[in-house]
């Protein structure tokens, strides 16, 4: 008997026609997280297997007698067997084998319900609000880990973990911290906002943007098994020799920061290729948000600096599984190599966490001063010289870890020298504030809040680039005030701004704001209580990752303690009120309540599924509070084939 297809059945992924089977599949054959979790069980054992079997039972004296190899090839087939389970080479083999394969506009249209953030899903909005519950459950895991050592540090003597797990849980929580919340707003705001910033349907490559989120969760687990493992004595750094040395735990270091390291190329690489080729027409560069601006500066930091931390991981890997001999210093390799392929990657990993977070507030200011951005092309030269500079100041990490002294005074130069452009961010900021009439919104006191906390983060900052200063503070908690300054003060600030500012846009529903406020002045007043004592304790002379410490210092150390489990409870308040608010009291919100001039507010919320009915003519920039006689931002329904002089400037691939 015949079966008709129908056009509309023909075109649907889990229909009759060509580009599905004949009747849908049942939920649990799906790929999704489910199918995932079971490849990457299957892959590892398979990997573990056969790492074994290459080795022949041979093991490293070094690594315990333990075989490496079997638990290296476990992580890498076990993350391709997690990725195979979640669909993502289907396309791929469909193609090989000759079958018609759906477009990613057609895919991501067809996904609907809850389910489609559980899969693969090539809809950039899809995968945003994906990157953004997951970096929420990686920050969250990385703070508990934070309490744990604020909890060890209660009394110098009196210990509640042994020395060497005490040493592990500071590993696990710096390089959950960085490593995994390195896509903290690229990830989310990045893949949601870009294509409506600039006037586009879609990322470039919607395909390697859900691949750059699926290797995270991978990255986030494997991190975690390290501790079944034996942890990794060595900090979130890594360095040789104690990276060759240490246990099965550091294998899952070195894979999961590779993994994390490729995620971030393919990010910057996607956010890169969208910018510059699917801007609408008039959506010229002097037109670009200001976020976007951060968001490109970003991008090219990730391509450009990635690759190294990647190829040191490698490197690192390889000496330990079959006994290469790059950082191993008596068999003619160098452990100073490391270094400098790590913070060759790790200073400029500390902008790709700051521009972001410079980009958010700078794009907030306007909207709640109503006044235009003062110098927008100045905070688009900042972000572009701090991007450039961030490449030549890594060796002020080595002051200590035998640089040549001829190259410290360069090096201290070139640290000091990046002040300049980040100061022209702060001048921007401080210009739009000047005599506006400012509403205290959620979202721009978080704003606020996050240029008070960067401000000492980076006057603090100055010491440690001056060679005398950082020789005496190297090592010590000054180090890790400032850089929790830097870090969380600014780039979890600037977060929570984005969390408050965008969620309408992205979810349809607004945060409850008597909460919201409740959570900022918690959180403001209790970081501040926690890191700001750690300067003095540091100038005391108290080491970091020591679980012993002077008893003088137990008064000041008991203080940081009580108040960073505040600052615990003040993210609970975050959590309550995301949770409560998005599942059980939803205020609905389908507008544009900030009255924002951006593109990204000129559509509904959530926006529709292709965003624009048609490409928008970008009309004006997205920042003219104010300013008599403005324009519109955008004409959202431009006559087709119609070419106007607004179309002057746009950015190449993009149809009329």
């Amino acid at each position: 008997m015949a079966i008709e297809i129908q056009p509309e059945q023909a075109e649907q992924p889990g229909g009759p026609g060509p580009g599905g089977p004949a009747r849908a599949r049942s939920w649990w054959m799906r790929p999704a997280i489910h199918t995932g979790v079971g490849g990457g069980v299957v892959g590892y054992f398979v990997g573990h297997w056969l790492g074994n079997f290459l080795a022949g039972g041979y093991t490293q004296v070094v690594n315990s007698g333990m075989n490496n190899m079997a638990i290296v090839l476990g992580y890498v087939i076990g993350t391709v067997g997690f990725l195979a389970g979640m669909g993502v080479f289907n396309d791929l083999l469909r193609q090989m084998a000759g079958r018609p394969v759906h477009s990613a506009e057609e895919t991501a249209e067809a996904a609907s319900g809850l389910a489609r953030f559980f899969r693969y899903s090539l809809g950039h909005k899809v995968v945003g609000i994906q990157y953004l519950v997951g970096m929420i459950v990686y920050f969250l895991t990385g703070g508990l880990l934070a309490m744990a050592i604020r909890t060890e540090l209660l009394s110098p003597s009196y210990h509640v973990f042994s020395s060497a797990t005490y040493i592990e849980i500071v590993g696990e929580h710096g390089t959950m911290m960085i490593m995994m919340m390195s896509s903290l707003i690229l990830g989310p705001f990045g893949n949601y906002l870009i294509p409506l910033m600039i006037g586009s349907k879609r990322m470039a490559f919607p395909r390697i943007e859900a691949l750059s989120f699926w290797l995270t969760p991978a990255a986030f687990i494997i991190l975690l098994s390290g501790l079944l493992f034996g942890g990794f004595p060595f900090g979130w750094t890594g360095y040789a020799p104690l990276n060759i040395q240490a246990t099965q735990g550091a294998d899952s270091y070195a894979v999961a920061f590779a993994l994390m390291g490729l995620s971030l190329i393919l990010l910057g690489f996607n956010v890169i290729v969208t910018v510059i080729c699917y801007r609408a027409p008039g959506m010229r560069w002097s037109r670009i948000p200001i976020f976007v601006w951060a968001m490109v500066t970003t991008a090219f930091l990730m391509v450009l600096a990635a690759p190294v931390l990647v190829g040191g991981m490698y490197m690192m890997i390889t000496d330990r599984t079959v006994q290469t001999a790059f950082f191993t210093d008596d068999l003619g390799g160098s452990s100073y190599l490391y270094q400098n392929l790590f913070w060759f990657f790790g200073h400029p990993e500390v902008y790709i966490l700051a521009l972001p977070g410079f980009g958010i507030v700078s794009e907030i200011l306007p909207v709640f001063c109503r006044k235009p951005l003062f110098g927008y092309r100045v905070a688009a030269a900042g972000m572009v010289g701090v991007t450039l500079l961030s490449f030549f100041v890594w060796q002020h990490h080595l002051f200590d870890s035998g640089i040549n002294p001829d190259m410290r005074p360069l090096f201290m130069l070139t640290t000091e020298l990046i002040s300049i452009p980040t100061g022209f961010i702060f001048l921007v900021a401080m210009g739009t504030l000047w005599k506006a009439k400012i509403r205290f919104t959620v979202p721009m006191l978080f704003a606020l809040g996050m240029y008070f906390n960067f401000l000492i983060g980076g006057i603090s900052g100055v010491f440690l680039s001056d060679v005398p200063a950082d020789t005496t503070e190297h090592g010590t908690f000054f180090v890790m005030a400032h850089f929790h300054y830097t870090i969380m003060g600014g780039l979890v600030f600037a977060f929570m701004a984005g969390v408050y500012y965008w969620l309408p846009k992205m979810m349809g529903i607004k945060l409850n704001e008597t909460l919201g406020k409740i959570h900022f002045w918690t959180m403001f007043v209790f970081f501040n209580s926690t890191f700001l004592p750690l300067f003095a304790v540091g100038l005391l002379g108290q080491p970091r990752r020591v679980y012993e410490y002077a008893r003088s210092l137990q008064t000041l150390n008991d203080w940081v303690s009580i108040s960073s489990f505040l600052l615990g409870v003040s993210i609970l308040i975050f959590l309550v009120n995301f949770v409560m608010s998005t599942l059980f009291w939803r205020e609905p919100e389908v507008g544009n309540p900030w009255r924002s001039r951006g593109l990204e507010w000129q559509v509904s919320s959530p926006p529709p599924p292709d965003n624009f009915a048609r490409i928008p003519v970008v009309l004006s920039g997205p920042y003219e509070y104010g300013v008599k006689d403005a324009l519109p931002v955008a004409d959202l329904n431009p006559p087709p084939g119609v070419i106007t002089a607004a179309y002057a400037g746009a950015g190449a691939g993009v149809e009329a």
